[in-house]
């Protein structure tokens, strides 16, 4: 079965679905069987991942064994903290795509700031040397704060096409996200769908999800598209993984949305990873 997922158009020119796979704690043949279903059956088409993840190889081994065409697929990995300095970056980025067996990654982006270390320039530098090089597509980030960006931006004159940040009803990030429109970033929402426990306990869901006759899933991750965020839920199960793209048959009123927004919480982090002081290794 496929479905039919909206695009969305990033400044560089780099077209990717609204909607995407995550791939986290996805590895070994049971994770290459669940990308491969999520393509060729469930009809994905954005597969994150990330060299932390430990699973690039896994993911482009489900590249491989799909039906469906490379150049269909976006494809995306990250670079972890303690590989920022220039010359690290830049053979991580070479050893990502050995690791995946590809020629190139769709979207490619630093996965955290890293204050402390105050290296994201040069890995952003880097970056955008692979860019040229044609081993990546698309460069952006995770994890940025509006003045990152802008020093990003500033010292390279070369904007993130993407902000991969921490989004979901309980840290609705609506500041940062009016920023990224401001400036034309895309916003793209990790965990999207929170803590299982707290989601499908939540009574405001329960109900909005009730009034349409669909999951709480579907509901929270049909909020993210009318944000407008690209959304990467993580699932290995056929079931989810369908379920969780269904979402574009019905459509939140205006007062959904706010209710589902007013669900945010000044501590609504779910690891308190504050990108202006947390240092990824």
């Amino acid at each position: 079965m496929s479905h039919s997922i909206p695009v969305k158009k990033l400044h560089d020119g780099l077209t990717i679905p609204v909607i995407g796979l995550g791939t986290y704690k996805l590895k070994g043949s049971q994770g290459v069987q669940a990308i491969q279903g999520a393509i060729d059956e469930r009809g994905y088409r954005l597969i994150d991942s990330a060299y932390n993840y430990e699973n690039e190889g896994t993911v482009g081994e489900a590249v491989r064994r799909s039906s469906v065409a490379r150049e269909e697929l976006i494809i995306t990995s990250k670079l972890p903290g303690r590989y920022q300095q220039y010359d690290l970056a830049k053979a991580t980025i070479q050893e990502s795509l050995y690791r995946a067996n590809l020629d190139y990654y769709d979207l490619y982006l630093i996965h955290w700031p890293n204050p402390k270390q105050g290296l994201y320039l040069e890995a952003w530098q880097a970056l955008i040397d692979a860019k040229n090089e044609g081993l990546i597509r698309s460069i952006g980030v995770c994890n940025f704060l509006p003045d990152h960006l802008e020093r990003l931006e500033k010292e390279t004159g070369v904007k993130a096409s993407l902000n991969q940040i921490e989004l979901h009803p309980f840290f609705n990030q609506e500041e940062q996200r009016n920023w990224h429109e401001k400036k034309d970033i895309a916003t793209q929402s990790w965990s999207p769908l929170a803590r299982a426990e707290e989601v499908f306990g939540n009574d405001t869901l329960q109900d909005i999800a009730e009034k349409h006759n669909k999951s709480i899933s579907q509901v929270v991750l049909r909020w993210h598209y009318q944000l407008g965020a690209i959304s990467i839920p993580k699932s290995a199960s056929p079931d989810r993984q369908l379920e969780n793209i269904s979402i574009f048959d019905f459509s939140l009123c205006v007062e959904e949305m706010i209710l589902i927004s007013d669900l945010t919480k000044p501590d609504g982090r779910l690891k308190d990873q504050d990108p202006a002081i947390y240092e990824e290794f």
